[in-house]
């Protein structure tokens, strides 16, 4: 599976700033990526799989662009363990670090935790909050979805 372009369909955002310059990569250093420009839909998954990758209560993503996205080295340690076909999660085959979701043959998102700095974005909503974790409550006032949020599943 060749996903490591990111998937040239994601949304621009808007009210974000789209000179933000941002790098990224994982726990040993290993990979590191760049992206110009906003990150889009960024919310946190509370899915079974998403808790069992991050060992969290949730995982926390944002779409990217892909012509504003670049690996700067180690793309050829990334890894994808597949949930279905063409759709799962990507990480450093060295450390384990999660550094996005491929889907269908490209890179979709990333997580926000892989960030060397603030992304001048925030979460906008929970999603599969119908599995989140028992011990964990969701304190904050942001909407929260049992599953994919209304018109937006993989």
């Amino acid at each position: 599976m060749s996903w490591v372009t990111p998937d040239n369909n994601a949304p621009q955002a808007t009210g974000v700033p789209s000179d933000v310059k941002l790098q990224g990569g994982c726990l040993c250093g290993a990979i590191r990526y760049e992206i110009d420009g906003p990150l889009t839909e960024v919310g946190n998954c509370h899915c079974s799989m998403c808790r069992r990758f991050h060992g969290a209560a949730f995982g926390t993503y944002a779409k990217i662009v892909a012509e504003r996205f670049r690996w700067l080295k180690g793309d050829d340690l990334l890894s994808a363990y597949e949930t279905s076909p063409g759709i799962g999660w990507a990480f450093c085959r060295i450390c384990g670090s999660s550094l996005g979701i491929p889907n269908h043959g490209k890179l979709s998102e990333i997580t926000l935790g892989s960030l060397d700095s603030d992304p001048g974005v925030r979460p906008t909503e929970h999603i599969f909050v119908g599995s989140k974790a028992a011990w964990y409550e969701i304190t904050d006032a942001l909407p929260q979805h049992h599953t994919w949020p209304p018109g937006r599943a993989r």
